[in-house]
Order: structure tokens, then C-alpha cells, then sequence
């Protein structure tokens, strides 16, 4: 029975930013797109999540802001990031397409490696870059922040604002000024409950199941909107607690530009 749990969560985080569970064959994995959180070793680890902001109190005047919307579907599998990013470019006035992020994205290229049971012994980083394969031809997994924003400086020289580790409210001003905002989520929006992790270098790796990036492009009241790479839901409406959660947990993890 614990054999057969240990390969079920693993075919879980070897599922990508998909909208289908992987099926899971013997002697093969399906990678699924998730962050990361470093707890040995190293200076990276996620903050525990803390008591939610509260949110405004008073009604707040409906703003969403008309951002692309770009799908993932079906050349990207593990590819939310880049794809979220191509969204908000577009926003800013930069028509670049979502496979050329993808082929420029910095990328981790430690190779996977598995004990017998399937479980994962070692893999990238995605502080350092693209862990994997983004088309999901291959295993792929997910990138960070920092990454993303080096890609996105070439496009938008000294006009990148990484947020990460701000208030939420903070990020809600963004969208007040008029700049949408790819933040790092769970593929429901919700706190991950599940976890997985392997070492890299000297630094253990613990990865929540659900990754998922996506954009917020608007907020009204107790709920903000987002485009949503995957679904494919363009300002689809979310509740704000709840999501704030989510990305908390997952590092609080935002890139805007001015």
C-alpha cells in the first residue's frame, strides 16, 4: 500500500500545468508543472503563510484591464509562465510570441534522476531557471520568478517590477495604475496540500503538487480577475481571500511593469 501512495503522488506532481491527470506507466513519469520550496541549505524557502489581509472593507470600484488573452494549449504544457508573460507584454505594447519565450527562457539543465520506485532522487532548481521540458514532449516542471523577470528585461529594459515578497495590497495598486501583474498560484486557486521534493546540489527542493502562474488583470471589492492560461479564461473572477492564500504559500511571487 505505501508503494502504491508513493507512485499515486508522484503521478500527481507529474501531471504539468494540465488540465488532465497523467497516466502513470510502469517505468514512466509525467512531470507535473509545480514551484518550489528550499528548506536545507539554502536561503530560498518559502515564507509560512501567514494571517490573510484583510480586504477592503468598503466597496471598491470594478476595474479590469483589457489584456491579451494567450493560451498554453497545446505547444506548452508546463508552460503557464512564459505564456502568462507573453500576456502581459502584449499588454505593454511588446507583440512577442509565447514559443520564443519559451525557447529563451534561462533553463536549469540538471536531469532528472529516480529510484526505482519512481520517486525523484534529483532535479533542477526553478530559482536558476526552466526545470525540464516546457513543451511537455518530455518531463518538465516549472520557473521562478527571477528567471522570468531576466527574460523580461530584455524586452522591457529598466521597466520591470518584480514584487515579490510585497503585500497583496501592493499588487492591487499595480492593477489600480493600470499594469497587470503574473503572480504564482495552485491550479484551483487554492493553498496547496501536497507536496514533493528532491535535492539539488547541496539544497533540498520541497515543490507543491499545483503550480500555476497566471494574470491578474482586474479587482472589485473582495474579488480580483484573472487570464488564465490553461483555462483559458480571459478575467475570470476569483475570490481574493482565497486566492491570496495560494500565493503566500507559493512565495508571494509577483512581476508587474511600469
Amino acid at each position: 500500500m505505501k508503494r502504491f501512495l508513493t507512485l499515486y503522488a508522484l503521478s500527481l506532481i507529474l501531471a504539468g500545468c494540465s488540465d488532465k491527470p497523467p497516466s502513470l506507466k510502469k517505468n514512466e513519469l509525467q512531470v507535473k508543472h509545480k514551484d518550489n520550496k528550499l528548506t536545507q541549505n539554502t536561503t530560498h524557502s518559502f515564507p509560512k503563510s501567514k494571517p490573510l489581509q484583510p480586504s477592503p472593507t468598503s466597496a471598491t470600484k470594478k476595474i479590469i484591464l483589457d489584456v491579451p488573452l494567450i493560451s498554453q494549449k497545446p505547444e506548452l504544457k508546463y508552460g503557464c509562465e512564459v505564456t502568462s508573460l507573453a500576456m502581459l507584454l502584449h499588454h505593454a505594447g511588446v507583440k512577442v510570441n509565447k514559443m520564443d519565450l519559451a525557447s529563451e527562457i534561462k533553463k536549469d539543465p540538471t536531469p532528472l534522476s529516480t529510484n526505482k520506485s519512481g520517486d525523484i532522487i534529483q532535479w533542477g532548481d526553478p530559482k536558476e531557471g526552466f526545470v525540464g521540458d516546457i513543451t511537455g514532449k518530455n518531463k518538465g516542471y516549472a520557473v521562478h520568478v527571477q528567471p522570468l523577470q531576466e527574460l523580461m528585461e530584455r524586452y522591457l529594459p529598466n521597466r520591470t517590477v518584480n514584487l515579490t515578497g510585497k503585500s497583496f495590497n501592493t499588487v492591487l495598486a499595480q492593477i489600480k495604475l493600470g499594469k497587470p501583474v503574473v503572480v504564482w498560484t495552485t491550479g484551483d486557486y487554492r493553498l496547496p496540500d501536497r507536496w514533493e521534493s528532491w535535492k539539488h546540489d547541496d539544497k533540498k527542493i520541497t515543490a507543491p503538487l499545483d503550480l500555476h502562474a497566471v494574470v491578474i488583470v482586474g479587482l472589485e471589492d473582495r474579488y480580483i480577475y484573472i487570464n488564465d492560461p490553461l483555462t483559458v479564461k480571459k478575467a475570470h473572477k476569483v475570490s481574493q481571500d482565497i486566492f491570496i492564500q495560494s500565493w503566500e504559500a507559493l512565495g508571494k511571487q509577483a512581476l508587474s511593469y511600469r
